[in-house]
């Protein structure tokens, strides 16, 4: 049981290197299908939707089958999906392609977190989560940017091989690890209704989905943006994800230990507050190469901090339902990087990629006013 945790973060690893490496290679897929870099945008938004109705509907209706089987099918079906996208010979195939993805990775991570919760003590529950989530925060770090630089250097295609060719071991080290008999909580249809009519519950999912569509109305553009205003080409847009990534990760664990130090809450609202104060930087670029470096890592760092402390925070709103909780969070994380890169490509056709920085911060404010409206509602419908 000592390796479960950093082997179930490991296939976070693939899951996120898989999902968010799109964000490093737009400009390769927009080349290879005659599309814009906006509607090139939608690779992701695709696999976010999909992945928003696939995973609730995916944990409650294998809630009775064994974690083992579940989390190895879920992977498999996500690295197969990879190997379908180097063969799309079209947009709409590629985007069918993500979408099955969006299905494997939607059973995988939510009763990753789901186990990480069963077998961890309550006051230790923050910093396994997070530990669980720093392979798809780790994603961010390594996948994403090497990613980029495999897709300019070999094609956009290689990308995705690699990220199948990772899912191998990970599959066989889940099979021989995970105990066929690991205690966790049946869910079926019925468990997900529950969850849906708790309202406080669902308005606290919902701020999972207003938060990332602040941090993505920007972070989706984010090679556009700094090639129009610093010139910055493949490497430089690749050092850039890394410095994101090496944010994530350090807000992941970050936001764990604050959750369990000084509470979920108020952890979120001052994750919120410092997102809305940042990212109108964006919007003032160019600015000098080194301080622009420093203002993306920690941007990075307090917009990743908030996945331990949210997901707490879930389960101790509804702990009878965890596993579907979790899988409805992680439907809303999807959720809002779809709607962040849908008004992201809104607010560029209004008003260009400098104003993407202050719409991200616009947003960042709803985000803060859904979170505390939660706390004022009633828990069940």
């Amino acid at each position: 049981m000592a390796l479960l945790i950093p082997l179930l973060s490991a296939g976070n690893f693939v899951i996120g290197m898989g999902a968010f490496v799109v964000i490093g290679i737009l400009g390769p897929l927009a080349a290879e299908f005659g599309v814009t870099s906006a509607d090139a945008g939608f690779v992701l938004t695709a696999y976010a939707l999909a992945y928003a109705v696939c995973s609730p509907l995916g944990v409650a209706l294998t809630g009775g089958l064994s974690r083992r089987v579940v989390l190895v099918a879920g992977l498999a079906v996500f690295a197969a999906a990879a190997l379908l996208c180097t063969l799309a010979e079209s947009f709409g195939g590629l985007l069918a392609a993500r979408m099955l993805a969006a299905f494997g990775a939607g059973l995988y991570t939510p009763n990753a977190a789901a186990v990480a919760v069963s077998i961890a003590e309550p006051e230790k529950r923050g910093a396994a989560l997070s530990n669980v989530f720093v392979g798809l925060t780790l994603a961010q770090v390594l996948g994403v940017p090497a990613g980029g630089l495999i897709a300019y250097a070999f094609g956009w295609q290689a990308a995705f091989l690699v990220v199948a060719g990772l899912a191998v071991p990970m599959l066989v080290g889940l099979w021989r690890i995970l105990p066929p008999a690991l205690a966790f909580q049946p869910t079926r249809l019925a468990t997900l209704g529950a969850a849906l009519g708790d309202r406080r519950a669902m308005l606290t999912v919902l701020f999972t989905t207003t938060f990332l569509s602040a941090v993505y109305v920007p972070y989706t553009y984010l090679g556009p943006i700094l090639t129009a205003a610093l010139g910055f080409g493949g490497p430089g847009i690749a050092a850039a994800l890394l410095t994101f990534g090496v944010g994530a990760v350090v807000g992941n664990l970050l936001g764990g230990r604050l959750s369990d130090r000084i509470g979920p809450r108020r952890t979120l609202t001052g994750l919120a507050l410092a997102q809305i104060a940042l990212m109108p930087f964006l919007s003032i670029l160019p600015l000098p190469v080194p301080l622009v470096f420093g203002l993306i890592f920690l941007w990075s760092v307090c917009g990743w901090s908030f996945l331990a402390p949210q997901q707490s925070l879930l389960v101790s709103l509804a702990p009878d339902r965890a596993p579907v909780i979790l899988a409805l969070n992680a439907a809303a994380i999807y959720v809002g990087a779809a709607a962040g890169s849908a008004l992201g490509s809104g607010v560029i056709a209004w008003g260009g990629l400098g104003s993407l920085g202050l719409a991200g911060s616009a947003a960042g404010l709803l985000a803060l006013a859904n979170l505390a409206l939660a706390d004022r509602v009633p828990a069940r419908a």
